[in-house]
């Protein structure tokens, strides 16, 4: 695996990517995190899609890569996607999206047909309203000020101390709790924080996500679609995914019992082998836009 670091509109993006030991012709995967997350949640998957060039990227605002005062939309997050893979030499990819990332995923779709191979979302953003009251909550006036006295530098410090303290008394922290705690510590970041603050205000309010891309499934029938959901999710309810696979009826959903918002990170093994069966048993779509625009004009769309 290498890292590296990208330079768009003269801003630094950070890269992973992992390219197999064989030629993979164009086949490449792009794998997209969550909001407060970074590429390092896709640890356990990196190397392990099968034969394929991989590319994991912190988001604008996420991990390493800058967090300027700009654009936070799922727009303007896909049109980054698009850069790094362009400038990547990747011309179509399977688009991998992970909460906040599932969302980007579907707005890149959208945006870029001609681009996106297939789709993976793993408990994704963007297909209903309901959302956990801890996310709803940043919609609250008084949220900034709130995060800025619940995750600084000090209180990491204690929560670090009393972990170290807990492990020496023989506790451990579970899989996902231990994932969820590192998305939550960056937030300690003022910049970082910001954009957290910007993305989760312009897509959640106190009544739930406003962002939606159910009205536009229909345009995705013709791409392949694998959805992979916690039955315990506490922040995205597992409905959202059990609602998109009955409205894209040659989707695959697969529900993970035990498991919460973090399929990838409790089960990788699992994980690994159906994005693998799923990128080998299904062709690449490759749209044009005249697909597109025959979709678009098709009377009854799903609704």
């Amino acid at each position: 695996m290498t890292v590296k670091i990208l330079t768009l509109h003269g801003r630094r993006i950070r890269l992973h990517e992992h390219l197999p030991s064989a030629d993979s012709g164009d086949e490449a995967v792009v794998l997209l995190h969550g909001i407060a997350g970074s590429a390092e949640t896709w640890a356990p998957v990196l190397a392990r899609c099968e034969g394929r060039r991989v590319l994991a990227l912190d988001l604008p605002g996420h991990g390493e890569s800058e967090a300027p005062r700009a654009d936070y939309g799922l727009g303007a997050m896909a049109s980054t996607v698009r850069d790094v893979l362009a400038v990547s030499g990747v011309r179509h990819a399977t688009v991998v999206g992970h909460s906040l990332g599932g969302g980007i995923a579907l707005q890149f779709a959208y945006q870029f047909p001609e681009m996106c191979d297939r789709l993976v979302l793993v408990a994704s953003a963007g297909l209903g309203p309901e959302v956990s009251p801890v996310l709803r909550a940043a919609a609250l006036p008084g949220a900034p000020a709130t995060m800025a006295l619940a995750v600084n530098r000090v209180t990491l410090a204690i929560g670090r101390a009393a972990a170290r303290l807990g492990r020496r008394l023989g506790g451990s922290l579970k899989t996902e709790t231990r994932e969820l705690v590192r998305h939550f510590a960056s937030l300690a970041d003022p910049a970082r924080r910001r954009a957290f603050l910007f993305i989760a205000r312009s897509l959640i309010d106190l009544r739930g996500q406003r962002a939606s891309a159910v009205d536009k499934l229909y345009l995705a029938e013709a791409v392949p679609v694998l959805v992979v959901w916690g039955e315990r999710d506490p922040l995205i309810p597992v409905a959202h995914g059990r609602r998109t696979a009955a409205l894209l009826p040659d989707s695959h959903l697969t529900v993970l019992e035990n498991v919460k918002h973090f399929p990838h990170v409790a089960e990788p093994d699992r994980f690994c082998a159906l994005l693998n069966e799923f990128l080998a048993e299904t062709a690449p779509a490759r749209l044009t836009l005249d697909d597109v625009v025959t979709r678009l004009t098709t009377p009854e769309p799903l609704t």
